[in-house]
């Protein structure tokens, strides 16, 4: 078995026999742990109670976390003429057509989020199968697939969070670094849980969250209590 360094055994002790806390309590646990040389990303996962095999069960939605998540985003835009103009001009990374298209095509990935308008998703319908299983398929319900790029662009660079519930039901995102307060990091925890509530689809039967857990990059996750959570 491999020996267990320091800061790992600190950690782990330190999460022993905790479980089910505030999220007040479970963001200072989790930022007091954190403590990597490098600044960690505070994740958070929620089980669901959905069955993403079916359409009316399926969770998908976008929030704009009221700190932001502390990520440099980048972002590439579909578009042409005035509105590649708008893109560039709003601060999207990588605008183009089908240039863009070929260059994906061809491996480039180097971006966290795609905006497209809407006369542009011809072109990028043949993208499917390299930007669906990144989550980086624009989607009008999202609002990457707009005419309004700018705003687009500029909510993407602001911090605006996009989810969607995996196979198993499972959503999770970054909400914010190591380095915020413990005030911000907890407002972003319960602006994204709300959001995920408020986008419980028609057709989930019984419990809707199932599990809430928090944790940074490096270290371990302790769970939250739900019906706190939630009602909160």
């Amino acid at each position: 078995m491999a020996k267990l360094g320091k800061r790992t055994r600190a950690a782990r002790e330190a999460f022993a026999g905790k479980e089910n806390l505030t999220v007040e309590e479970a963001v200072a646990l989790v930022k007091a742990n954190a403590t990597s040389k490098f600044d960690e990303t505070i994740e958070i996962a929620m089980n669901l109670g959905v069955d993403t095999r079916h359409a009316d069960q399926m969770v998908r939605g976008v929030i704009g976390l009221p700190n932001g998540t502390g990520k440099a985003m980048r972002v590439a835009v579909f578009a042409r003429g005035p509105k590649a103009e708008e893109a560039q001009a709003a601060g999207a990374d990588v605008v183009g057509a089908e240039d863009l298209m070929e260059s994906i095509q061809g491996g480039n990935l180097d971006f966290d989020r795609c905006i497209a308008t809407p006369d542009m998703m011809p072109i990028v319908g043949r993208l499917g199968k390299i930007l669906g299983p990144r989550n980086l398929m624009p989607n009008p319900k999202v609002g990457t697939v707009t005419m309004d790029v700018k705003a687009a662009v500029e909510a993407a660079k602001g911090g605006e969070v996009q989810f969607k519930a995996e196979k198993g039901g499972v959503v999770h995102a970054g909400v914010g670094k190591a380095s915020f307060d413990e005030a911000k990091l907890v407002e972003n925890v319960k602006a994204f849980i709300s959001a995920v509530a408020k986008a419980k689809p028609s057709g989930a039967k019984g419990a809707y969250m199932k599990k809430i857990a928090l944790s940074s990059t490096m270290g371990p996750g302790v769970t939250v209590d739900v019906e706190g959570a939630v009602s909160e």
